[in-house]
């Protein structure tokens, strides 16, 4: 019974700190909604820019051609050992034949003189089309087939494979120190708050400390004033991130493909939006009491070598 009347008396006490130092707890939660908006937008783009390289990395395939005389019991050999390289991830065959029934379907007017080619005349090349499981390790996979036996040519976007991974890679780290850095800011500014209210009742905890009241005791009201602050600044962002991040998908999913930005696919908002709230919620709650304890703890060692 005890610790719930400590409890319940912190709450109110948080309550009315916040209250009586209105305009400096609202300039803290405006501040705090604005860097977790960041850190939403930053959660949100990070998240979109890794499924969109997943995609891209499927896409992204290496051809190789075997060599017009390979015989099938070579290209079944080629198949396995393809199949046994640690980056590959599948393995795909296409005949001479398929291409050339491919390309006659495609283009009409050369399906009369393809139809005059044997399989000895056919100047198309078996081939294999290999997916792998890390782009980043495309070179290495690609030096690895090439030799292999009977591989005639291995094509594949070097450059593209490169430039994107970079893009890529530059983004996502980007973005994760964005919400680093937003998470301490949101950090500084309740600690600050707290500093100032701490400072305001400076008397109050004077005498507390002096009648023999706890450390813990007199750092609750402080940790549920930054926990009310962080949750109270965490309310705007979950909204804006789930109605927001809603609506901009619907409006890119709604383009048609002759616009630019219907390339991109991003992740359905029941995937995303509610662990990105959670998120923002913790991060509010979390980051609003470890500057309320930090500022406390601080003041009461200052207390501690002055008395």
């Amino acid at each position: 019974m005890k610790v719930i009347r400590i409890i319940g008396r912190s709450i109110t006490n948080a309550g009315k700190s916040i209250a009586r130092n209105f305009s400096l707890s609202m300039a803290s939660i405006t501040c705090t909604i604005i860097t977790l908006i960041l850190v939403s937008l930053g959660v949100l783009v990070s998240y979109n820019v890794n499924n969109i390289t997943k995609d891209i990395e499927k896409e992204l395939t290496i051809v190789v051609f075997m060599k017009k005389e390979t015989t099938k019991e070579e290209l079944n050999k080629t198949k396995d050992a393809l199949s046994k390289i640690d980056n590959v991830a599948d393995v795909k065959y296409t005949s001479k034949d398929d291409i050339k029934n491919n390309m006659a379907s495609e283009y009409p007017s050369f399906s009369k003189m393809m139809e005059s080619w044997t399989d000895a005349n056919n100047p198309f090349q078996d081939s294999y089309i290999v997916s792998v499981k890390d782009v980043r390790d495309i070179n290495e996979t690609v030096t690895t087939i090439k030799n292999l036996d009977n591989v005639d040519i291995v094509k594949y976007s070097e450059s593209m494979v490169g430039e994107l991974i970079n893009i890529f890679d530059a983004i996502k780290t980007g973005t994760i120190c964005l919400v680093v850095g937003l998470v301490l800011v949101t950090a500084f500014l309740i600690n600050n708050t707290i500093k100032i209210t701490i400072f305001s009742r400076r008397n109050e905890i004077d005498i507390m400390r002096l009648v023999g009241t706890s450390n813990t005791v007199i750092k609750l009201p402080f940790l549920f004033e930054g926990l009310f602050i962080g949750v109270l600044g965490a309310i705007i962002p979950i909204l804006v991130t789930i109605f927001g991040y809603t609506y901009i998908y619907n409006a890119v999913s709604s383009l048609g493909t002759s616009n630019i930005l219907s390339i991109i696919k991003l992740t359905s908002p029941e995937l995303i939006v509610y662990k990105t709230s959670l998120f923002i919620l913790i991060i509010g709650a979390v980051v609003g009491m470890f500057g309320s304890v930090k500022a406390v703890r601080k003041y009461l060692t200052v207390w501690e070598r002055k008395y």
